[in-house]
């Protein structure tokens, strides 16, 4: 056993990724990174058994993704029997394209004598540039059935393998009306050409998007048979209201914390406002730090509309009822501007359970940090006066509360429908807290970043809106399972 593990090695440590352009005699390095995963590749245990002192170079030229796979060792396994060194050219060459399988001379003379490196321009159209500590950027979209494109985005897909968990690389080889569908966006940075003959570009990250067309029924017409021609016309699938999914999302490691995804985002984020037969825009599969990006570049963008419109919290949604005629349920109308709310969200595209994300992470924003968990309110006194409670940012922090539980019963309804109804309660109360914990950690993070409000939030949200949303009160929560399940949700 000892022998085996002083011929085995970290497959994340082996692998070496760099990124090179052309220097006064060869390439010269611009940055060089590991991996974050490689199991698709060497297997969940991320071991390579055969090597000792092993280096695998992973190279991508700076401006056009040219690939080079160059395999370094001090000592190789001699085969016993069915024990034999791990075929690396052979793991990699489903993830690798074949160019990448040069010698190392006649790569590096191909990237210091490029003889189109000079007029290089990403393909596709510019669309945004920016500034970072003074250095220039581009963002570049392009369609994936331009052969340019998809040669570039088949160089760089091994990075999709060794970056984003659970990542699928593209396949390139559709149907055009596929590929159609695919919009790639690179980020490029402008820098000046190491040598007279080289590109003035560098790769910095890259996304891919795609279109699924959205059925869109027109309630003002009755519902009838059609006699229409079959096959139907031809219809460009860029011509269908559609919604938009950023599947793959990547900056490379060199770039990071500079603002770089922020940009791309938003960037595509506008892309799709822009385009009217765009009608959302949504996330594949996000993982925790996408996520938190993505919360922060969509508040960054709502919350100037929040304010415009001064959308708040009703801290009196019972009105003028009477203790006695008190409702069980509260219309959300009475609690939120829910048309306006609509209206907001249509037209900056934005997917529901995001954008109530948002919305609460907002609205908890404007309670006083001293009446919210995070400022150390008293939350048991609070379950005890519940909408009753004398000061009006309490009552506030009350009515939010039952509001975000009232999207998370919605969202988890069949798995809290099988807890009994105290535990389900309790599931419910500490969702609450996470999520809340979570929005605290975003609203501290852009503090300071915001310019500040030149008019108070109202107190209350404005005229109601005839909603058949409901928010149920505390008081209810004890009763029985069967009305519980009942129970109309945000």
């Amino acid at each position: 056993m000892a022998s085996e593990d002083a011929w085995s090695c970290d497959a994340n440590d082996a692998l070496h990724i760099t990124v090179v352009q052309p220097g006064d005699a060869k390439p010269k390095t611009l940055s060089t990174f590991h991996p974050q995963f490689t199991y698709p590749i060497f297997g969940d245990d991320e071991q390579i058994f055969g090597y000792k002192g092993l280096i695998i170079r992973l190279r991508f030229a700076a401006h056009d993704l040219r690939p080079h796979v160059h395999i370094s060792y001090d000592d190789r396994f001699k085969a016993v029997g069915d024990t034999a060194a791990v075929d690396l050219l052979g793991a990699l060459k489903d993830f690798v394209p074949q160019e990448a399988f040069v010698n190392l001379s006649d790569y590096e003379q191909a990237v210091q004598d490029d003889p189109d490196a000079k007029d290089f321009t990403p393909p596709g159209k510019l669309v945004f540039q920016y500034e970072v500590e003074e250095r220039k950027y581009e963002i570049w979209a392009g369609s994936l059935a331009d052969p340019k494109v998809r040669l570039l985005l088949d160089r760089m897909q091994v990075l999709v393998s060794l970056f984003i968990e659970a990542g699928t690389p593209l396949a390139t080889d559709d149907p055009e009306w596929s590929l159609e569908r695919w919009t790639v966006f690179f980020v490029y940075e402008k820098v000046e050409p190491p040598t007279p003959t080289a590109s003035s570009y560098s790769i910095v990250g890259y996304a891919t998007a795609y279109r699924y067309w959205m059925f869109q029924r027109d309630r003002s017409e009755t519902p009838a048979v059609k006699d229409d021609a079959f096959p139907p016309p031809e219809v460009k699938v860029s011509e269908l209201p559609s919604r938009l999914r950023i599947a793959q999302f990547l900056i490379l490691p060199s770039h990071h914390r500079s603002g770089h995804g922020t940009h791309l985002y938003t960037t595509i984020h506008a892309s799709c406002i822009a385009d009217p037969t765009i009608v959302e825009l949504t996330v594949e599969d996000p993982n925790e730090s996408f996520d938190a990006l993505r919360d922060a570049a969509d508040y960054c963008l709502l919350r100037p509309e929040f304010l415009r419109h001064k959308v708040g919290l009703n801290p009196d949604p019972l009105g003028a009822y009477s203790e006695k005629k008190r409702p069980r349920t509260v219309p959300t109308g009475a609690l939120i501007p829910t048309k306006l709310l609509f209206d907001i969200r249509t037209s900056f595209k934005i997917e529901a359970t995001q954008f109530a994300h948002i919305l609460e992470m907002y609205l908890l924003g404007t309670i006083p940090k001293s009446h919210r968990m995070a400022g150390g309110t008293n939350l048991a006194r609070l379950l005890i006066k519940k909408y009753k409670a004398e000061d009006e940012n309490d009552r506030r922090y009350y009515w939010w509360r039952m509001l975000t539980k009232q999207r998370l019963y919605k969202k988890h309804r069949e798995l809290l429908n099988e807890l009994e109804l105290m535990d389900r309660v309790e599931k419910l109360d500490d969702t609450v807290q996470n999520v809340e914990e979570g929005y605290e950690i975003t609203l501290d993070a852009l503090e300071g970043r915001l310019p500040e409000p030149e008019d108070e939030i109202p107190l209350t949200s404005g005229r109601r809106e005839k909603r058949k949303l409901t928010v149920e009160d505390d008081d209810d929560e004890a009763e029985n399972e069967t009305e519980a399940a009942k129970r109309p949700k945000v």
